[in-house]
C-alpha cells in the first residue's frame, strides 16, 4: 500500500471517529441508580438505568448491565441512590426577598429586585426544582429571566411565569401601603368583567403562561383581611373565560371561604393558600377537579424571622391567625381526596429552601410519597404539561437523586445532592469521586 493510500485512508478513520464524538451530544447521557421513584404509581424500582439524548428521556430501563444500555454514552452512576423526578413548585416569587419586609425594600433601586431573580433561580435549581410556576412578578422579571434561561444565558429552573397578578383596586394585588399623594396602584387593576378580559389579553400579549388573580385579600397586603372576597364571580369568571380560550390556566389566591367558593365556580384552574377553605369549598374542589396550593411550611419562617426582617405587625398578626386554621384545613382537604398541589410560596421565606414543606406536608397527613407525587405528577398534571414531573420516554431528561429512601424520609429532599435539568448536570456534589 502506498504512502500516499495509507494517509487517505488514515484521514477518513479520523473523521469517522470525529463524526461519532460529534453524534454524542453534551445531553445525552446514561443516569443509573439502585433504585428510581415511579411517581405515578408510588412503586420504587430497582436498579433503574435512563437513557437521555438531546436532553429528553429515550427509554427506562430495569435491571440489565448499565453499560451496555447506552453503550459510548457519559454515564452517570449514582450508586446507592434514589433517582426521582426534578421537582416542580408551582408558587414562587423570584424576585421577592424574605429579608426585606415592609417598608425596607424602598431603599433599593427598582431592578434591584430583577437581579436578585437571577440568584434566586439558581438557588432554586441547585435546591432541586427544575421546574417553578412564579405566580406574580414586578416589571415582568419573570418573564424576561425565563427567556434568558431558554436561550442558555442563565441557570435555572423552567419557568411557567404570569407576568404582573391581577386584582380588585385597593385589593391584595394593588399597591396598598401608599398615601393618596404618592398615587401607587397595581398596573393591571380590574373592576369589571370587561376590565379582567383586557388583562388576561395583555399579559398573554407580553408572554405569560399562566394568570394569576387575588380573589380575597391577604396577609402580606395592607388594609385587608384574608378572608374578605375582593373579586366578584362575574368578574373571575371572564378571566378564566379569556385564559381558558387562549389555552391558559388561571391561579387565584383565595385565603376565605366565598373568594375560594367563587373561584372554583368560575372555573378557576388552582387556588392558593385556601387557608380558610370550609367543607362545602372542599367538597367543591373535588366535585370540580380544582387543585389545591396550600403554603403551610412559610408561616415557620415569617414568625421566627419576619419581625427582624421589617415586617409590620398587622402582617404577622394576620399570618399568625390563620397558619393553624390553614394547617388543619390542609389535613381535612387531604382527607377527603381534594387534589393536591405542591406550592410554597418562596420569596416570603428564602428560595432554596422550598423542600422545607414536605416534613410539614407529612406532619399534617400526607403520606412522604404523596408529599412527592405533589411536586412532581399532579405538578405536572395541573400545570397540563407532559414534558416534566415523571422519568418516562419523551418527557424533559430532568432528574434528582438522593442517598436513601426519601418515601421513608422526606426530609432527605431538604440536601439534593445531584440534579439534571434537559440532560445537563447542573449540580453533582456527591462525596464519593467518580
Amino acid at each position: 500500500m502506498s504512502r500516499a493510500l495509507k494517509g487517505a485512508l488514515c484521514a477518513l478513520s479520523l473523521c469517522l471517529v470525529a463524526g461519532t464524538a460529534l453524534a454524542v451530544q453534551a445531553d445525552d447521557a446514561v443516569v443509573s441508580a439502585a433504585r428510581m421513584l415511579d411517581v405515578r404509581t408510588g412503586r420504587m424500582l430497582q436498579n433503574v438505568s435512563v437513557v437521555v439524548r438531546d436532553g429528553h428521556i429515550e427509554k427506562v430501563v430495569q435491571g440489565g448491565d448499565a453499560g451496555s444500555v447506552g453503550e459510548g454514552l457519559p454515564h452517570y452512576d449514582l450508586g446507592d441512590m434514589t433517582l426521582l423526578p426534578g421537582l416542580i413548585d408551582m408558587h414562587v416569587h423570584l424576585d421577592s426577598d424574605p429579608t426585606y419586609g415592609g417598608y425596607t425594600g424602598l431603599q433599593f433601586n427598582d431592578r434591584f429586585w430583577s437581579v436578585l431573580a437571577v440568584a434566586h433561580a439558581q438557588r432554586t435549581l441547585q435546591a432541586g426544582f427544575t421546574t417553578v410556576r412564579n405566580v406574580g412578578s414586578d416589571a415582568w422579571n419573570d418573564i424576561g429571566l425565563n427567556q434568558a434561561i431558554e436561550a442558555g444565558k442563565l441557570t435555572g429552573p423552567r419557568i411557567v411565569g404570569a407576568g404582573y397578578a391581577i386584582g380588585a383596586t385597593g385589593g391584595h394585588c394593588d399597591s396598598t401601603f401608599f398615601p393618596p399623594s404618592m398615587n401607587q396602584k397595581g398596573p393591571y387593576n380590574v373592576d369589571s368583567p370587561e376590565e379582567g378580559r383586557k388583562s388576561v389579553r395583555t399579559m398573554h400579549k407580553y408572554g405569560a403562561q399562566v394568570i394569576k388573580i387575588c380573589a380575597t385579600g391577604g396577609v402580606f397586603s395592607h388594609g385587608d383581611e384574608p378572608g374578605a372576597q375582593q373579586l366578584t364571580l362575574a368578574e373571575m369568571t371572564a378571566i378564566a373565560d379569556e385564559a381558558h380560550m387562549a389555552s391558559i390556566k388561571v391561579a387565584a389566591h383565595a385565603h376565605g371561604a366565598s373568594g375560594i367558593k367563587d373561584a372554583i365556580r368560575a372555573g378557576i384552574d388552582t387556588i392558593e393558600h385556601a387557608s380558610l377553605i370550609d367543607d362545602e369549598g372542599i367538597r367543591m374542589a373535588r366535585q370540580h377537579g380544582t387543585w389545591l396550593s396550600m403554603d403551610i411550611y412559610n408561616t415557620d419562617y415569617t414568625q421566627a424571622e419576619g419581625k427582624k426582617n421589617g415586617v409590620l405587625e398587622d402582617n404577622l398578626r394576620k399570618d399568625r391567625e390563620i397558619a393553624d386554621i390553614q394547617r388543619e384545613n390542609f389535613r381535612k382537604a387531604h382527607a377527603a381526596g381534594a387534589k393536591m398541589i405542591f406550592g410554597t410560596d418562596a420569596g416570603v421565606y428564602p428560595h432554596g429552601d422550598n423542600a422545607r414543606q414536605f416534613a410539614v406536608m407529612v406532619r399534617y397527613g400526607m403520606k412522604p410519597v404523596e408529599a412527592i407525587q405533589a411536586a412532581t405528577a399532579n405538578a405536572a398534571d395541573a400545570l397540563g404539561r407532559k414534558d416534566v414531573g415523571v422519568i418516562e420516554q419523551g418527557r424533559w431528561a430532568d432528574m434528582i437523586a438522593v442517598p436513601g429512601d426519601p418515601t421513608q424520609d422526606v426530609t432527605l429532599l431538604q440536601s439534593v445532592p445531584f440534579v439534571m435539568k434537559g440532560g445537563e448536570v447542573v449540580k453533582d456534589a456527591r462525596a464519593t469521586a467518580r
